[in-house]
């Protein structure tokens, strides 16, 4: 299986800054993150 090369503190700082307001788009685009990846880590995390 594939090594995720993002680590779980990235992960969950991702998902602090949404909380915080940042649209999940930018976030997103800025880390290099699908966004489905992404939800599917915050249903997680």
């Amino acid at each position: 299986m594939r090594k995720s090369k993002f680590t779980e503190t990235h992960i969950v700082g991702m998902i602090k800054e949404a909380e915080s307001g940042v649209p999940v788009t930018e976030i997103c685009r800025k880390h290099g993150v699908g966004k489905s990846a992404f939800y599917k880590w915050r249903s997680k995390y």
